[in-house]
């Protein structure tokens, strides 16, 4: 494994944005240099990761024993750290609600992450059987945001 120096100030920066949105992990990349900073939850401590990018190897998650949503095949969970919204617009009609009949690749929410809006597709065809997040909440990578039956 190559070593790289890492870069103090970019750490810190890091890890202020960290405290600004209230994410529990932040990762940069540039090259084949990588810099992943975690924000401490109960009974954790700071971990600063530090390792070099191996061709385009997607990241590995930990995740939580699964829970009853987790396990439902229509899970669809969030690819991305951020905050989930409902509607194109503050106030406006929900892409979806429990109950409508969705298409694969229709939009079923956004999720902003670091002033991107990133649209959230619906992996297949069926009916929303349940919205687990409500308009406006912060969501994890891989926490289930609805479930498609």
């Amino acid at each position: 494994m190559a070593s790289f120096d890492i870069d103090g100030d970019l750490v810190r920066k890091l890890a202020d944005l960290l405290r600004e949105t209230g994410l529990s992990e932040i990762e940069f990349a540039e090259g084949e240099k990588r810099i992943r900073v975690t924000r401490p939850t109960a009974a954790q401590t700071v971990a600063v990761q530090a390792a070099p990018v191996l061709a385009a190897a997607p990241v590995a998650a930990v995740v939580a024993p699964a829970a009853k949503p987790a396990s439902h095949p229509g899970a669809v969970t969030s690819p991305m750290v951020g905050t989930a919204y409902l509607a194109a617009e503050p106030g406006g009609t929900p892409f979806v609600r429990p109950g409508d009949v969705v298409k694969a690749g229709q939009t079923v929410m956004i999720i902003e992450a670091m002033k991107v809006m990133n649209p959230i597709k619906a992996p297949r065809a069926g009916t929303i059987a349940e919205v687990l997040v409500s308009d406006a909440q912060p969501v994890e990578f891989g926490e289930v945001l609805l479930i498609i039956e």
